[in-house]
C-alpha cells in the first residue's frame, strides 16, 4: 500500500472566496460565545502537556511520540487498516472497491472524524458560463481556467439561462461540440466576451515548484504555469496535451509509451525560451519529485517501477526507475503491476515537466542526497518565486505581490495559445475579515463569480439580483471533516503566540486525552452536532443540507463493475454490478449496529447519494453512547457530570462573523445533545489574516503540534479515480490526515 500523501485543503473561506464555476471555493465558520477558561489554571503547563495531575495520570507519560501513535493507531484504526489490507489482495477490482467499502466504514464507525460539507451547494452568482473548466472530481485540472468562457459587461448569466446551459452539456457531452455551443447560446442571448479572469484567493502559495509541495493553495496556481500529457476537457474526457495522442499499453498492462507533441518550448517568466519540451523533461520533472520526497510521491510509490526502492536508496541508478527517454519524443512508463486507475493519476502535478535548464541554473540538483544536501541552501532557488521556475503551460506569472495579487498572462509559446479564452487572470488577495467581500468586488466589476454566504445573500437580495442571477452551485468530491485530536500535546501555537492561549488546567487537559481515547466517547461527539444548523450559517436555511457529506469518499464515487461477493462481518453477501460504494460502506454499518447514515439509495431521484442530508446527528443515539463512555471512563478515574464536564477546545477565526456563527451552533449543538456533560470551548485565533488559525491546525506537519482538541479547518480532495486516494490519507505515516487526529 502506499505510505504517504498528497495535498490537504484548507478549508479557506467558501464564504467569501470567488466561484470559478461550479464551485472553487471552500467553506468554514467559526465563533466564540465564552472565552476558554478554567479556575484552576496551572501556568506553568499552559504550553506544555502534562504527565500527571491531581492523581489523574497519562497512560502514555514514559512513551515517545512514535510510540504513542503507533499504540492509538491500533487501538482506534486497527479494524479499518485490517480491513483496508484485505483490499489488495482482491482478485478484482470490483472486489477492491467492495472491500475499501467496508474498511471505510470502519473508519467512520471510529468517530476520529465527522465528514461535515463538501465545496458547493451554496447560492452564487457568476459571469462564467457552467461547465466551461472541467468538472472531473479528482487531480488539479479543474483548475486550468484557459477555457473558460466569461460574459462581459456589468450583468451575471441568468439562472434560468444557466439552467439551459447545464441541459445543453448534458445533451452535448462527449461530442466534442459543448464549448462552441455554449458561446453561440450565450451570443444570441446578447452577451460578448471577456479574456480576462479575475477571482479571489486567500493563501500565497509557499513554493511554485510543482513536485514539492501537496498544498492546494500551491498546485491550483502552479497548474497554470504547465502543461501536462494528458488533461481532462470540459466534457469530462481525458484527452492529449503535450502528448500526440493516448498511450499505447503493452499486452500485461505494465508499460505505457507516449508519443510527445513536437514543437513546444520551455521560457521563463518573460517569455524567454530556454529549451524544447521532450521526453527527458518528464523524466527529469519524475527524478525531481523522487528525490524531493514533498508529499507527492506516495502516489507513484508501488506504482512506477522501483520507484519505492529509488526514494529508500535500495536502488540509487535513476535509470532503473519506470520511467525513460526512448527518444527525444518518445516517453515510456513501466508498472509493478498493473494499475486500473493509472491513467486518471495524469490530471495531478507528480506527471508534470520540468524544465531542466532552468532547475539547473537555479542550483537544483538531481539523486536522493544530492539534493537533500542543496535544499534548504541559499544556493538553490527553484520554485521560491515565479521567476525561478521554467513554463510550458497556458501562462505567465507577470505580477506576484504576497497578500496582495497575483497576475497571470497568456504564455506566448503555449501550444494551444490560439484557442484560449483567457488570456489574462488577476487574482486578488482576500484576507477573510469582511465576509461579503467577494460579492462587493463582483458588484464592483472586480471580480468574475462569487459565492453568497449568509451575509452576502442578503446584499444580493437588497441589491434584487437574488430572484434572476443566484443558482446553487454544484457539490464536488471534496470532503472537510471535523477531525478530533486523541492526543493533543500541543497547547501554543507552534509558528507563533497569536492563538489565544489556553487556560485548561493540567487535570483538565489529561481528562480531554483520555475521553478522546475511548471509542464511545468519540462517537457521542461525532452524533451530537445538528450539522443541518451548523451548515446553515453559511448556507442559510434553504440550503443548510445541501452540501452536507456524510462519508470520506463519495458514495458514488465507484461502482462495481461486475457481481462480487464478500463478507459483511461473518455473512457472505453477493452485490450485483452497478452496486454504489456507499451500499456497501452501509450494509457494514448497519451489521455493526452503528447509527450512522451514510448512504441513500433513493436520493438523486434513485440513484442514490452519501450527500445531501444530515445523516450522523442522532442527539439520543449520542446520549446512549455518553453514558457508555461515562461508565467505562469512571474506570480509568475520569468522572463526567455537568458539574465536571469533559472541556474540549477548537479554534475558530473571529475576525470573520460567518465562522463566529457557524462554531457558536457547533458548540450550542454538542452542549445541548449532551446535556452540558461536555463543554465546547471556543478559541480566538484573530488576527491581520488567516494564517493564525491555518497554523492552530492546517500546517502543522506532526500530529504532536497540532494545536487543538477539535479543528474543521482543513479536509482532502482526489486525485485520482479510486478509493484509494481517499483511504490512503488516513494509514498510520508521517505527514498523512492521521496528523489531525494528533498521529505521526
Amino acid at each position: 500500500m502506499n505510505k504517504k500523501l498528497t495535498k490537504i485543503i484548507a478549508l479557506l473561506l467558501a464564504l467569501t472566496m470567488v466561484l470559478a464555476f461550479a464551485a472553487c471555493g471552500k467553506d468554514q465558520g467559526n465563533d466564540t460565545t465564552a472565552e476558554p477558561g478554567s479556575e484552576d489554571v496551572n501556568a506553568e503547563a499552559v504550553n506544555g502537556n502534562p504527565k500527571e495531575a491531581d492523581g489523574l495520570k497519562d497512560p502514555y507519560a514514559d512513551k515517545t511520540h512514535a510510540e504513542i501513535s503507533d499504540d492509538l493507531y491500533e487501538k482506534v484504526l486497527g479494524e479499518f487498516d485490517e480491513a483496508y489490507a484485505k483490499a489488495f489482495e482482491a482478485e478484482s477490482v470490483s472486489e477492491r472497491f467492495a472491500l475499501m467499502a467496508i474498511a471505510e466504514a470502519k473508519l467512520l464507525e471510529s468517530g476520529v472524524m465527522l465528514p461535515s460539507t463538501a465545496n458547493g451547494g451554496m447560492y452564487a452568482i457568476s459571469k462564467i458560463a457552467p461547465y466551461t473548466v472541467t468538472p472531473c472530481l479528482w487531480g488539479t485540472d479543474e483548475y486550468r481556467f484557459n477555457n473558460l468562457v466569461i460574459v462581459d459587461g456589468d450583468s451575471a448569466i441568468k439562472t434560468a439561462e444557466r439552467d439551459e446551459l447545464k441541459a445543453l452539456w448534458g445533451e452535448t457531452k462527449g461530442t466534442g461540440t459543448y464549448a462552441a455551443k455554449v458561446k453561440e447560446y450565450l451570443t444570441d442571448k446578447g452577451y460578448s466576451f471577456t479574456d480576462v479572469y479575475e477571482r479571489g484567493y486567500t493563501s500565497d502559495p509557499q513554493t511554485w515548484d510543482a513536485f514539492n509541495t501537496y498544498r492546494q493553495a500551491d498546485s491550483e496556481a502552479i497548474v497554470n504555469t504547465y502543461a501536462g500529457l494528458l488533461e481532462y476537457n470540459i466534457e469530462n474526457e481525458q484527452v492529449p496535451a503535450l502528448a500526440e495522442a493516448l498511450p499505447t499499453v503493452s499486452e500485461d498492462g505494465l508499460t505505457y509509451t507516449f508519443k510527445i507533441r513536437q514543437g513546444v518550448n520551455w521560457v521563463d517568466s518573460q517569455g524567454k525560451v530556454l529549451e524544447p519540451v521532450t521526453a527527458k523533461s518528464f523524466v527529469a520533472g519524475m527524478r525531481h519529485m523522487l528525490d524531493a520526497q514533498g508529499g507527492l510521491e506516495y502516489l507513484v510509490s508501488g506504482i512506477i517501477k522501483n520507484a519505492a526502492e529509488y526514494m529508500d536508496g535500495t536502488i540509487t541508478d535513476f535509470e532503473e526507475v519506470g520511467v525513460k527517454a526512448v527518444d527525444d519524443y518518445t516517453l515510456e512508463y513501466t508498472l509493478e503491476e498493473p494499475c486500473t486507475y493509472f491513467l486518471t493519476m495524469f490530471g495531478y502535478n507528480i506527471f508534470a515537466p520540468l524544465c531542466e535548464v532552468q532547475f539547473q541554473a537555479k542550483g537544483g540538483k538531481f539523486g536522493v542526497d544530492e539534493f537533500a544536501e542543496i535544499k534548504d541552501t541559499d544556493a538553490y532557488t527553484y520554485g521560491k518565486t515565479p521567476d525561478d521556475i521554467g513554463y510550458c503551460g497556458a501562462y505567465l506569472v507577470t505580477s506576484n505581490t504576497p497578500e496582495n495579487s497575483i497576475v497571470f498572462e497568456a504564455n506566448p509559446e503555449f501550444y494551444d495559445k490560439d484557442g484560449m479564452n483567457i488570456t489574462k487572470i488577476v487574482w486578488t488577495y482576500i484576507d477573510g475579515k469582511n465576509p461579503t467581500a467577494s460579492y462587493d468586488f463582483f458588484k464592483e466589476g472586480k471580480f468574475s463569480a462569487a459565492n453568497l454566504n449568509t451575509q452576502a445573500l442578503e446584499k444580493c437580495k437588497t441589491d434584487g439580483l437574488f430572484d434572476e442571477y443566484a443558482y446553487v452551485t454544484a457539490t464536488d468530491a471534496t470532503s472537510f471533516p471535523m477531525f478530533l485530536n486523541l492526543y493533543r500535546a500541543q497547547y501554543g501555537n507552534f509558528d507563533d503566540a497569536s492563538v489565544a492561549p489556553t487556560t485548561f488546567s493540567d487535570v483538565e487537559k489529561l481528562r480531554a486525552n483520555i475521553a478522546m481515547q475511548n471509542h464511545n466517547f468519540r462517537l457521542a461527539i461525532t452524533t451530537a452536532l445538528d450539522r443541518g444548523a451548523y451548515n446553515a450559517t453559511v448556507n442559510g436555511d434553504d440550503l443548510k443540507l445541501t452540501s452536507l457529506v456524510n462519508s470520506y469518499t463519495p458514495g458514488n464515487f465507484v461502482s462495481l463493475a461486475e457481481e462480487v461477493t464478500v463478507k459483511i462481518n461473518d455473512a457472505d453477501k453477493t452485490y450485483a454490478a452497478g452496486t454504489y460504494y456507499g451500499q456497501i460502506m452501509q450494509d457494514q454499518i448497519d451489521a455493526d449496529g452503528v447509527k450512522i447514515k451514510v448512504w441513500d439509495p433513493e436520493a438523486e431521484s434513485g440513484n442514490g447519494s452519501s450527500a445531501g442530508f444530515d445523516g450522523w446527528y442522532n442527539p439520543e443515539y449520542a446520549k446512549e453512547m455518553l453514558a457508555k463512555a461515562v461508565e467505562e471512563l469512571k474506570e480509568e478515574g475520569v468522572e463526567i457530570s455537568a458539574e465536571n464536564p469533559i472541556k474540549l477546545e477548537l479554534p475558530y477565526y473571529d475576525i470573520n462573523e460567518t465562522y463566529t456563527q457557524r462554531e457558536n451552533a457547533l458548540k450550542q449543538s454538542i452542549e445541548a445533545s449532551l446535556e452540558g456533560q461536555v463543554e465546547i470551548v471556543l478559541v480566538k485565533t484573530g488576527g491581520s489574516d488567516a494564517m493564525n488559525w491555518y497554523n492552530a491546525g492546517y500546517y502543522p506537519e506532526t500530529g504532536d503540534t497540532m494545536n487543538y482538541n477539535l479543528v474543521d479547518v482543513c479536509g482532502w480532495g482526489p486525485d485520482f479515480g479510486d478509493p484509494q486516494t481517499y483511504l490512503d490519507t488516513m494509514l498510520g505515516q508521517p505527514g498523512g490526515m492521521a496528523k489531525n487526529i494528533g498521529l505521526y
